[in-house]
């Protein structure tokens, strides 16, 4: 056996402890604790969480770490108008180093499998898709990375842009998304994708309805759209701050259309809370501006929470822990009861692998050794503590270790 870990337990059944066997970067022993002989690598773990790596369904590695070029004017508007300034001169290196480093980050806070978003158009062209391409393939022993194209400035008023996310869809990209609040049409914008979509057989995962007004949703057309083309399952949106702002009748009725619709939600907490409700200016409690996807999991919702930027205009924050997404987003939303608390791991991890339809994620014998400890015993307290990943695999092979604090008592 090439690697065993001892006395560990699943966050599913917490109580249950069980050894793990992993031989030829699969797991292929799963026996209860005490009843495994140590293999070539042995770990005793005394009853802390094993999961098989956390997954980040929405980040933008190419725009990632540009903070010391920003001047942090303003909101989301303000944002865009910035980096629309500052990628002119992005060159396909420059992408891939920044890019690298906030790869390595997101591996050594226990992530093991991605899907970033790159935007193209006639100012980045390919150098954005191209320079993520290099980090993806430094990193590919830690890290899988599906790379979803999108038209940050737009699409139908945007000349030039359509041909490049074709390209890009050519040159294997994973997805296709959109951001609809930036074109002149934003359902033409939404049409045009679900076209893109079937046409390269791959799943859409949009920016959406992203603002306070919930007066004017995008996401019903997205929905009459999958069911149209059948592709239920294989959407998803992202920040949809807008739902924030809904009475709660409404929202659970939204949750209800999703769910049927098969219509996933990511919500990016840190993102959402820096940019939203910047011109509330009645008093100095500002709304959080951050949707409520655990009520919205109980309506039979798939919801992930995720990192999106990364040092940058849009979030000035990150150290890519998605565990400490999870806890912030507990903050904002006020959970504190045990069970909900503990779902939250689960959308930082099982749920957002269904989001990016993963076929052979979980810790399960035959399926891949990508595996990371935790430094907890209790999925809640995982959260609640922003427990510290100990050990990461990949396909068996170790990843990185993070040694523990050792307290000097006199």
């Amino acid at each position: 056996m090439d690697l065993t870990l001892h006395n560990v337990s699943l966050p599913a059944e917490p109580d249950h402890k069980l050894d793990i066997g992993v031989h030829g970067g699969k797991i292929v022993e799963m026996r209860p604790v005490g009843t495994l002989e140590a293999g070539d690598r042995s770990l005793e773990l005394d009853g802390r969480l094993v999961l098989p790596g956390f997954v980040e369904t929405h980040i933008h590695l190419d725009k990632s770490c540009i903070l010391d070029r920003c001047s942090m004017k303003g909101g989301l508007d303000e944002a865009i108008a910035e980096v629309a300034g500052l990628k002119a001169a992005f060159t396909e290196e420059d992408v891939a180093t920044r890019a690298a480093k906030t790869l390595r980050k997101c591996v050594l806070k226990g992530t093991t499998q991605m899907r970033t978003h790159v935007e193209v158009d006639p100012v980045i062209g390919l150098r954005g898709i191209d320079g993520v391409k290099h980090a993806i393939s430094e990193f590919a022993w830690a890290i899988d990375v599906e790379i979803c194209v999108f038209p940050q400035e737009g699409l139908l008023n945007n000349p030039g842009t359509d041909e490049l996310m074709v390209a890009a869809l050519k040159d294997g990209a994973g997805a296709v998304g959109a951001a609809p609040y930036t074109d002149s049409d934003p359902h033409g914008q939404i049409d045009r994708v679900f076209e893109m979509a079937r046409e390269f057989d791959v799943d859409i995962d949009m920016h959406l309805d992203f603002g306070s007004d919930a007066t004017v949703l995008d996401v019903e057309h997205v929905c009459r759209k999958a069911d149209e083309f059948g592709w239920g399952g294989r959407v998803a949106v992202g920040h949809v701050t807008k739902f924030a702002q809904m009475p709660a009748a409404d929202l659970s009725a939204l949750a209800r259309r999703l769910a049927d619709a098969g219509v996933a939600v990511t919500v990016l907490p840190s993102t959402d809370l820096f940019l939203m409700h910047r011109d509330h200016t009645e008093n100095m409690s500002v709304p959080r501006g951050v949707t409520p996807v655990h009520l919205m999991a109980a309506e039979g919702v798939n919801c992930s929470l995720s990192t999106n930027n990364v040092l940058n205009p849009f979030t000035p924050f990150g150290d890519c822990s998605l565990i400490r997404m999870a806890n912030l987003y507990a903050n904002i939303a006020q959970v504190g009861q045990r069970s909900e608390m503990s779902g939250l791991l689960d959308m930082v991890s099982s749920r957002s692998a269904k989001l990016l339809n993963l076929a052979d994620y979980g810790v399960a014998v035959g399926a891949p050794a990508d595996l990371v400890v935790l430094d907890a015993t209790d999925p809640t307290m995982a959260v609640a503590e922003l427990a510290q990943p100990m050990f990461g695999f990949k396909r068996g092979k170790p990843v990185f270790t993070h040694k523990l604090p050792e307290l000097h008592t006199p």
